[in-house]
């Protein structure tokens, strides 16, 4: 069976190597997307707008600064929208964009899986590396 080459999916496209290269502009966003925090700060939000109390709050033991910073990266990636209003005190509220939506229920399937899969997952790692997660 032949492929045409200009039917291949962007799947095809990233196994040839353009994530995989160094200068790959997508590595970056990337890393704001599967970082730390922006995975849970992507799965709170996909349940919904928070302000940044109670994003912090949902996304436990995440600093204000971390907080501050992974909003604002997904901010300039045009996954999160960030409304204030012109109150005192200041009211701001964060929810996802469109593109933010479609990202989070990519991101939310990963992260089901690796909870899904969690007892082999952990089947598979060292004793010694075992001992400091617990189910």
């Amino acid at each position: 069976m032949t492929t045409n080459p200009s039917n291949t999916g962007l799947a095809d496209k990233m196994r040839r190597g353009a994530v995989l290269a160094a200068a790959c502009p997508s590595r970056k966003i990337l890393n704001h997307v599967t970082s730390r925090w922006g995975v849970l700060v992507l799965l709170a939000l996909g349940r919904g707008t928070h302000r940044f109390a109670e994003l912090r709050r949902a996304v436990g033991g995440v600093s204000e600064k971390m907080l501050a910073q992974t909003l604002q990266c997904l901010e300039a990636d045009g996954f999160v929208k960030r409304i204030a209003y012109p109150v005192v005190p200041p009211h701001v509220e964060y929810s996802l964009t469109p593109l933010g939506e479609e990202l989070s229920i990519r991101v939310e399937g990963l992260t089901d899986w690796i909870e899904e899969n969690l007892p082999r997952i952990m089947e598979s790692r060292p004793v010694s590396e075992g001992q400091f997660f617990s189910l």
